[in-house]
This record gives C-alpha cells, sequence and structure tokens, in this order.
C-alpha cells in the first residue's frame, strides 16, 4: 500500500522588512523536500499582508527579486484574505498537513502566524507562541534570560515616544550607563536591520532614527570588542546543540548586508574554541532555549571575550540561505540538509501529537 504524501504548506514572504530573506530561504527548504514524502504548498504572503497561492514557485524566484508578485487578474493569483487563514482554504488548495512558516520578523516568527495555525489546529514547525513572541522581542526576552541568570551586555531600552518628549534625559542615561561605542537596534526585528553602531554622543539621534524607523522600542546595547559564536539547537524536550560557529564579517560590525551577500563574511560552522570554552556555550544555549520554552530549533548567538561569553539573541527561525550558520552547523553535525528539514517537518507533528 503506497503511503500518502504529507501535504506541507511553505509559508514565505511576509510584510516585515525581512521579506526578501525569506523569500530565499523559502526557495531553499523546497529545494530540499523529499518529493516522494511531501506536496509541498507555497503560500505566498505579500508585504502588504495578502494571502496568495503564487503562480510561480519559491524555486522559480531569484535572489534578486526577492518579492511576491502582487495580485493580478483573476485566475492568475488566489487571495487568500487574513480573516480567513485560520481555515487555509482557497480554491485548490485541500488538505493541509503540517505548516513550515519561512517567515523571518514581524508578523511571521514573533507568534502572531503561530497563534493562527493553534487556532486551526495545524501543526508547525518551530517554536510556539510564547517562545516566538519571547525571541521576537529582545527587550522581554532579555528579562527573561536574566531571570535565568544568563549572561547579558548592559542594555537599555528606549522608547520613541519618550526619546521624543526626552531625548536629554535619555541621552545622559545612556552616556551614564553605558560606554561608547554603543549599538542601537530595533527591538522587534531581526537580519541586523536597523541597526547602527554609534561611535559619539552626537551619533545616538541618527541610530535611534534608524531604529525607530522599523519598531516603536529600540535596545541600546553596549559595544563590545569580541568573537562573535553561535550554537544552533534542534529538538524540543531533548533538544541537542550543535558545535559553536564563528562569523567574521568584512564590514565593521556582522550587517544585513554582510550576512546576505556572499563573499562579505566568513561564516565558519565549527569554530576554534578550546573545549571548556565549547561546553560553556553549548551549556548557554541550552539554558536558553528552555528558559523561552524553545521548540523545534533556533540559533543562539553570544558575544565572547577573553574574560566571559555574553548571550546576544536567541533566533528561533533561523536564515535557511546559502551563507546561514543554522544549516552548515547541522551539515557538520552530521545532519544534511534535507535530513534537517525532513526532521523539523516530524519535531512538528511530535510536538502536535
Amino acid at each position: 500500500m503506497t503511503r500518502r504524501k504529507l501535504r506541507l504548506a511553505v509559508l514565505y514572504g511576509g510584510r516585515s522588512a525581512e521579506h526578501q530573506i525569506s523569500v530565499v530561504s523559502a526557495r531553499s527548504v523546497m529545494e530540499a523536500l523529499d518529493p516522494g514524502r511531501f506536496e509541498a504548498v507555497p503560500i505566498g504572503i505579500t508585504r502588504q499582508g495578502a494571502w496568495l497561492l503564487p503562480a510561480r514557485s519559491p524555486l522559480e524566484l531569484e535572489a534578486a527579486e526577492g518579492s511576491l508578485p502582487e495580485v493580478e487578474a483573476a485566475g492568475a493569483e488566489i487571495a487568500l484574505r487574513p480573516e480567513h487563514a485560520t481555515a487555509l482554504s482557497a480554491p485548490g488548495l485541500g488538505r493541509i498537513d503540517v505548516v513550515f512558516p519561512i517567515l523571518h520578523g514581524p508578523y511571521g516568527e514573533d507568534g502572531t502566524v503561530q497563534g493562527l495555525f493553534e487556532l486551526a489546529d495545524l501543526p508547525y514547525v518551530g517554536s510556539g507562541v510564547l517562545a516566538s513572541a519571547l525571541a521576537m522581542d529582545k527587550a522581554m526576552a532579555k528579562v527573561v534570560l536574566a531571570q535565568a541568570g544568563l549572561p547579558q551586555a548592559p542594555y537599555l531600552v528606549v522608547h520613541e515616544r519618550a526619546w521624543g518628549t526626552e531625548p536629554e534625559r535619555i541621552a545622559v542615561e545612556v552616556a551614564e550607563r553605558l560606554a561608547y561605542p554603543v549599538f542601537t537596534k530595533p527591538a522587534r526585528l531581526g537580519s541586523s536591520i536597523g541597526i547602527t553602531k554609534v561611535k559619539t554622543p552626537d551619533q545616538l539621534a541618527g541610530g535611534l532614527a534608524a531604529a525607530f524607523a522599523h519598531d516603536a522600542k529600540a535596545l541600546a546595547e553596549q559595544g563590545i570588542a569580541a568573537r562573535e559564536l553561535e550554537c544552533g539547537v534542534l529538538g524540543n524536550d531533548d533538544p541537542i546543540v550543535f558545535e559553536p560557529g564563528e562569523v567574521r564579517s568584512s564590514h565593521e560590525f556582522y550587517d544585513y548586508e554582510a550576512k546576505y551577500v556572499e563573499g562579505l563574511a566568513l561564516v565558519e560552522p565549527r569554530a576554534d574554541v578550546d573545549a571548556d570554552l565549547a561546553a560553556r556555550l553549548k551549556e548557554l544555549a541550552l539554558a536558553a532555549y528552555r528558559a523561552i520554552d524553545g521548540a523545534g530549533m533556533a540559533r543562539v548567538d553570544f558575544l565572547v571575550t577573553a574574560e566571559e561569553a555574553y548571550l546576544s539573541e536567541i533566533n528561533t527561525l533561523p536564515g535557511f540561505t546559502a551563507t546561514s550558520m543554522y544549516p552548515k552547523q547541522a551539515e557538520m553535525a552530521g545532519i544534511p540538509f534535507t535530513e534537517l528539514v525532513d526532521r523539523l517537518i516530524q519535531l512538528a507533528m511530535e510536538r502536535e501529537r
């Protein structure tokens, strides 16, 4: 008897500034699916929030395009309105067994669509509502991670409203609590979008403006001369942690361009670190994963000096592009890309059961 293929909805695109990276990641996941086991159903979300069954698969989209087609004439695209999305039904769509949301940033990685899938009783890849929301909101994640006793660099949360009315007070507070240079960043975004290295007090306003362009809440974090090391985590109740990897950017810091343009950063899935440091980072990564109640996968980033390893952030939906650390680390751990995608889908089904 032939076993029925699982119908896998690959949800990609989205409203966030990380839309383009989502499209590229979706293409990588689609290429890795075993056609004998899975029937992929690409579901696209435009930058404006329209849900589509695109006429073109992510496999046909070049990385440089990085955006979804708009709704065309009737019959060319099927628009799925967000208010009807809990049923995930439309002409030609049919039953969905499991969802792989390749949505980076707000409106996808932040617990919003995870809540939608919970309402629809659909298994989905990755962390649940709480862990997704916490990891996306770096300010709130820092509170939870501090409660768990995990080391973090000094920081200050800055709200756009407060900056607009009391910029002098906030500037003084930044100077008193942090030492320049500091990094300003949106509290709820990823891929290094909106991040600025602020070297002097007179640059603070510009750095915060860049962050507020993406979020009404920003972070000012202490700049630290450190190695950037990362550990991938894979699993639900009994997760495994990959050996630390390292990124070295040709830019002043690991910014958006360095992350996603090949040749601008050296991504080493296995860092040159001693056994004690590797064990320490893996221990911290696992503790952070459990502190936010992670599931499926995550990448935990660190800033490591000669004296201390600071937990930088947790990403519950790491990039799946050709330059991304997470799939490279999995491969070094003996889990090739195709097997990694398969395992993530199985973890989603296991979590639903």
